[in-house]
């Protein structure tokens, strides 16, 4: 276990902005990509807005063929294999259908749900007695590894492929899980992140667990409220994040740009104990993720100067300011600063964990803190805790060399992972 593990290419498709460039601007002038969807409020759902990327047709055909769109109806697997194809690009390798198999290169690609708009489509036509015309597609584009089976097949990849689904925490648990190959020294390469469907048959059930916000339907911008004091619940997004992890060795050796260190980091479980159940943390586990993490990785707790919470604009968000401050032994005005990505995407469960982990790497390579928005009016359960200052309204500069990322998701589940600044 003695490779160092670098980050050479980045992907990203998001609510407020579709590849690199575009969402790192989107950053740092605090761009919202949530709107209102009349077809929500004709379902009666109590939330009518939420977060889609927006994907032109003529962007699909730079990614897909035709054939490939022929019968295709999976926007989790189209946002996975844009963003997925993008960090490889990004990272210097080129896209051929008869490029030879690459036997160093895996691939760990999550998601939570695959395909619902495709199994939709399925059942109505079962119910119509319609089975000989559901198609050859229906299998691959509605199981969990859909995603993985086209991409890894688009990019050649020869190595471990597989998918993982750990509700909101599946894209910072597939960074660790990459990591750990290539720190094994099992792979030189691999493309990891997370992806998920958008739409009704996503997010209905959400909005019957009232955990949505509903109160700012006629106020889409302004719906995701991370640390307010007024959040009434999260917005439900959708998109896709990925990132070509690759050894430092083999990134060297042909001369890669390097956006990031991985340091390392932990995944645990609270096991549904100590106030922990299959919707809210264990306090005890979230504190023990995010410990074992920094140790794991080599720091220790004054050494994080920034972190990228999950924080969803429910009432967790001060027990999660809590639970950071109580690892880190650190409050005030030497509470690390703190953002929340999805005050701008909203909560894009199975995917999250992959954005905001670009988005963690992207203020990191580029020096500054993104803008929180929404949060003008902080919670006082926070404000008790952290100050102002270190959750700011506007981006801003910033020379730092450690970014901390964590997600929390159903079940328990718990994700963290450490990024440096990389140094030759």
């Amino acid at each position: 276990m003695t490779n160092r593990v670098v980050i050479t290419g980045l992907g990203v498709v998001a609510p407020n902005a579709v590849g690199i460039e575009n969402f790192t601007e989107a950053m740092r002038l605090g761009i919202s990509g949530i709107e209102f969807y009349q077809e929500l409020k004709d379902l009666n759902f109590s939330c009518q807005i939420g977060g889609i990327p927006t994907i032109s047709e003529d962007l699909k055909s730079q990614y897909f063929s035709e054939l490939q769109l022929r019968g295709f109806n999976s926007s989790g697997i189209l946002y996975g294999c844009i963003a997925g194809i993008d960090a490889w690009k990004n990272a210097g390798f080129s896209v051929s259908d008869d490029s030879e198999l690459d036997i160093d290169t895996g691939l760990i690609f999550g998601t939570g749900t695959s395909g619902v708009e495709k199994f939709r489509e399925a059942i109505y036509k079962l119910d119509d007695k319609q089975v000989r015309r559901l198609g050859s597609t229906v299998v691959v584009q509605t199981m969990a590894s859909g995603v993985s089976a086209y991409l890894s097949g688009m990019l050649g990849l020869g190595n471990q492929v597989t998918t993982n689904s750990s509700a909101c925490s599946t894209g910072t648990e597939a960074i660790l899980m990459g990591y750990n190959r290539i720190k094994s020294g099992n792979a030189k390469r691999m493309l990891v992140g997370s992806c998920s469907d958008h739409g009704p048959y996503v997010w209905g059930g959400f909005d019957a667990m009232r955990v949505c916000t509903y109160k700012h339907n006629e106020t889409p911008e302004q719906g995701s409220r991370p640390m307010s004091a007024s959040a009434s619940g999260f917005v439900p997004g959708s998109g896709a994040g990925a990132l070509l992890l690759e050894s430092l060795d083999s990134a060297s050796e042909r001369n890669a740009t390097i956006y990031a260190e991985v340091l390392g980091g932990e995944v645990n479980s609270g096991g549904q104990r100590n106030g922990g159940t299959l919707t809210a943390p264990n306090p005890e586990a979230v504190q023990r993720c995010i410990k074992q993490a920094i140790k794991n990785s080599g720091l220790n707790k004054n050494d994080i100067q920034v972190i990228n919470g999950h924080l969803t604009a429910t009432s967790k968000d001060a027990l999660e300011i809590e639970n950071w401050s109580k690892s880190l032994n650190r409050e005030g005005s030497d509470f690390p600063y703190i953002n929340a990505t999805k005050s701008m995407i909203g909560h894009c469960l199975a995917a999250a964990g992959a954005i905001e982990s670009v988005a963690s790497v992207l203020q990191l390579h580029h020096q500054f803190v993104a803008s929180n928005l929404n949060c003008e009016d902080l919670h006082p359960e926070i404000t008790s805790i952290v100050a102002k200052e270190k959750i700011p309204s506007n981006s801003f500069n910033f020379n730092f060399d450690i970014i901390a990322k964590a997600s929390f998701g159903f079940g328990d589940v718990n994700a963290c992972v450490l990024f440096k600044r990389f140094k030759a």
